[in-house]
């Protein structure tokens, strides 16, 4: 299992981390931005993505769409402050998997993981 995070926080980075390490993934691969986390998902093949909405250089909207372009079925699970509906909606439209609202427990987090991405619940 692989996963890649991509969000401009190294300490949402962290917290990421440690959640899915606690729900079993070994392989994870940390993005500062949206243009990193772009060539690291074209450079591999990875189960599932985290990503943040705001981020510099690329952000987590144009991210889900480029990858969309390339992977039409990775989860894909936005972690955002953005909760409008309209941003929910937008990210919905581009083939979001799911949305999770910061900040968070990671009780709730992992719940939402492992339903969001069935392999998961394997490990």
């Amino acid at each position: 299992m692989k996963a890649l995070i991509a969000d401009d926080a190294r300490m949402m980075r962290t917290i990421l981390r440690r959640c899915l390490e606690a729900i079993g993934v070994k392989e994870i691969v940390e993005a500062e931005d949206g243009v990193a986390a772009i060539d690291e998902f074209r450079a591999d093949r990875f189960d599932i993505v985290l990503t943040d909405w705001n981020m510099p250089n690329k952000n987590g909207l144009q991210l889900l769409a480029e990858i969309r372009a390339l992977d039409a079925h990775v989860p894909v699970i936005m972690i955002t402050t953005e909760g409008q509906k309209g941003h929910v909606t937008e990210a919905i439209q581009a083939g979001v998997t799911g949305y999770v609202l910061k900040p968070f427990e990671q009780d709730t987090l992992k719940k939402k993981l492992t339903a969001y991405c069935p392999r998961l619940t394997a490990l």
